[in-house]
C-alpha cells in the first residue's frame, strides 16, 4: 500500500514526567529525507534530576545547559500577540489575524498556515508594534534573562 503524504515524527524532552505540570525543554522533528526542526527552549520551571539524568539538559542563571555546555540559541519565551495587540491599539474593532494584517501591512493572505501565520506576525510584531519591553513583558511566559 502507497503511503500518501508526509509523515512528521516528533519529540520532545521535558523538565521532568508528570505530563500535567511538566515544560518543554526540546522540540524535534523530522520528516521525508531526514529534513530536521530542533528547538530547545529555557523553562520556567526547574528541570527535575530524573529528566536531567535521562536528556542531559540543566539549567544554571537562566542558561540552558546540555552535558554542561551552554546553548548559544535557546528560545526564552513566547509572546502572546492577541492581548498584546489589544493593549497596544485598543481602537481597534476587530484582533484577529487577518484583520491585523490588512490593518498593518495592507495585504491580504490565506489564513490558517501555521507557517505564514507565524511569518506575519513575527513581521507585525517587529516592523509595525515594535514594543517596548515591559509592554512585552505583560504578554511573555518565560524566564527574565539576565
Amino acid at each position: 500500500m502507497a503511503r500518501q503524504g508526509t509523515i512528521v515524527f516528533f519529540d520532545l524532552e521535558t523538565t521532568g514526567l508528570d505530563t500535567k505540570s511538566c515544560h518543554i525543554v526540546q522540540l524535534g522533528a523530522s520528516c521525508e529525507h531526514h529534513t530536521i526542526f530542533n528547538r530547545y527552549i529555557l523553562p520556567c520551571i526547574p528541570i527535575e534530576y530524573g529528566a536531567t539524568e535521562v536528556n542531559g539538559l540543566t539549567v544554571s542563571y537562566d542558561q540552558l545547559f546540555l552535558h554542561g555546555e551552554p546553548f548559544e540559541q535557546v528560545v526564552s519565551g513566547f509572546v502572546d500577540t492577541l492581548p498584546l495587540s489589544k493593549k497596544l491599539y485598543p481602537q481597534l474593532k476587530r484582533f484577529n489575524q487577518p484583520y491585523l494584517v490588512r490593518y498593518f501591512l495592507g495585504e491580504r493572505y490565506n489564513a490558517h498556515n501555521a507557517v505564514e501565520d507565524a511569518k506575519l506576525l513575527e513581521e507585525l510584531f517587529y516592523n509595525r508594534w515594535n514594543p517596548d519591553n515591559d509592554v512585552i513583558s505583560e504578554f511573555t511566559d518565560w524566564i527574565a534573562l539576565k
